[in-house]
């Protein structure tokens, strides 16, 4: 039996009347392909996260694997990825033709650990993917030393850090390139969608070939010229135009982020049985969604399903799943933590009142007073 009087999800993407009238400005311009509002989609993200360029596609793991191609990055080679991230980013690693390498994770942050990471590079190594999970980011500075010093491409995965920072700096614009995802569980989405951030020129064009069959400017789709081998991943308007108007929305959207954590953070944080992992909110990180630990968490999972409150569970790590299998003991962080880990309901369309429930019903499991 129900607890609450209301169903608390996890997440739930939110779309308007701004939304629908962008969509009929498309729907009445006859031309729903990519075109003029993919590329003001595209400026809006630019100049919104400070980096040069951003090209548009079709998700975030088409946007990995388009980084990992434009930078050179296929059969024969390694790239170095987290085992705790979603399975997507060594999934783009195949595509691209190369090898995923699995490195264990920062207990503190469950990213990338630089140490792993030096320890895995031989010379077939030729990239690695930071993620920044949660939007919590990965070490960096560290990261980016180690790779500056064995030639590495550094391509962050920043499909759940939209906005979030680090030392000022937008996370996905440190490495050779960095992707979004806009799929729905995101802070902004457009259905399905990512985009590439980069400040380099000549990489930029080598992109718009690979989106686009080859051309490195919109085609007529008649005697174009295709000087290079391309495919098509491109963004159309339909989605743009739902982009640019969630870009509208999203400094009342990370507010309530924050706040959301906050009180979590408030209301949980004397649990001794539960850990909610650190985001520095007045450096800038934004917590796509709020990240617990706790040794009891299928049966405070379930136990919050009975109170219609629901959270989700962590991935799976990487080396667990049958393409990417291999023995527990090279990842005794991932193994260890990713089953203890899970996510509290953090939309943005949460209210305070829902919040302080999910608080007090974990509270109650574990036989604590109310807030």
């Amino acid at each position: 039996m129900s607890l609450t009087s209301k169903r608390i999800d996890w997440w739930e993407p939110q779309v308007g009347e701004e939304e629908r009238e962008l969509l009929i400005q498309v729907l009445d311009s006859n031309f729903l392909n990519d075109g003029e509002y993919t590329t003001q989609f595209e400026q809006k993200l630019a100049h919104l996260l400070g980096c040069k360029h951003v090209v548009a596609v079709t998700s975030g793991t088409s946007a990995l694997f388009l980084a990992l191609k434009a930078c050179g990055i296929g059969p024969g080679d390694e790239v170095i990825v987290p085992d705790i991230t979603f399975i997507a980013t060594a999934n783009a690693v195949t595509m691209a033709g190369a090898q995923p390498v699995l490195v264990d994770v920062d207990p503190n942050t469950l990213n990338l650990s630089p140490a792993e990471f030096k320890k895995a590079i031989t010379p077939k190594t030729k990239a690695v993917i930071p993620v920044h999970i949660s939007g919590r980011p990965a070490d960096m500075p560290n990261i980016l030393e180690i790779a500056e010093n064995h030639n590495l491409k550094v391509i962050e995965d920043a499909a759940e850090a939209l906005l979030s920072k680090l030392n000022g700096k937008c996370l996905g614009t440190f490495g050779q390139a960095g992707i979004l995802s806009f799929s729905p569980n995101k802070t902004i989405t457009t259905g399905q969608g990512g985009a590439i951030l980069l400040d380099d020129d000549s990489l930029e064009v080598r992109l718009r070939e690979l989106k686009d069959q080859g051309r490195p400017v919109r085609g007529t789709g008649g005697n174009d010229i295709h000087d290079q081998i391309g495919y098509n991943f491109k963004l159309t308007n339909l989605q743009a135009a739902i982009g640019i108007a969630q870009l509208d929305k999203l400094t009342a959207r990370t507010e309530r982020m924050k706040q959301t954590c906050m009180m979590y953070t408030e209301g949980l944080s004397d649990l001794e049985e539960l850990t909610l992992l650190p985001f520095q909110l007045e450096k800038g990180e934004i917590p796509q969604w709020v990240d617990a630990l706790t040794q009891r968490r299928d049966e405070l999972v379930e136990y919050l399903q009975t109170c219609d409150i629901v959270c989700r569970r962590f991935w799976f790590p990487l080396h667990a799943h049958k393409p990417y299998q291999l023995p527990d003991d090279a990842f005794t962080n991932s193994t260890h933590l990713s089953a203890k880990a899970f996510w509290l309901p953090s939309s943005f369309s949460l209210t305070n009142a829902d919040i302080e429930q999910v608080c007090n019903q974990i509270r109650k499991f574990f036989g604590k007073n109310q807030i």
